[in-house]
């Protein structure tokens, strides 16, 4: 399955986006603010960085923190522990992906649980038989 988050909307604080399935939308997205991470990560500032456009695989796994199973990208440089989850603001985020059902391209998304919900079940009828990746641009 591939997944491709669009980003198109840079504030100081977030970025703002569109997430697709297989070529359809699927979701509003928020991230922290994109910077220049530089040689060695230097430009990374901790809880308020988006991560490096790329293509990334994606794996559901079970979060400790929020005590379910939640998509996780593998091999982020300079990040561990990405996961795509709810949230409203960048503030949510630490470096992750937030999905929405709405969103004012602006501030913040919303109506979150049914989105992560959504993708959550379409990565496990898939896992068994292929791969899916995330694709992120700007």
């Amino acid at each position: 399955m591939q997944l491709k988050l669009e980003r198109s909307v840079f504030t100081d604080k977030s970025t703002f986006g569109k997430l697709s399935v297989d070529g359809k939308f699927f979701a509003f997205t928020c991230e922290d603010k994109v910077r220049n991470l530089g040689e060695n990560c230097k430009g990374k500032i901790k809880n308020e960085t988006a991560i490096n456009p790329g293509t990334y695989e994606v794996i559901l796994s079970f979060s400790n923190r929020f005590k379910k199973y939640l998509p996780l990208l593998l091999n982020v440089a300079c990040f561990e522990g990405i996961r795509v989850h709810g949230g409203n603001t960048a503030a949510d985020s630490e470096g992750c992906i937030l999905v929405g059902a709405e969103g004012d391209m602006k501030t913040r998304i919303w109506n979150c649980a049914s989105k992560v919900a959504g993708l959550v079940a379409a990565i496990k009828a898939v896992e068994k038989k292929e791969k899916t990746f995330i694709t992120i641009t700007q």
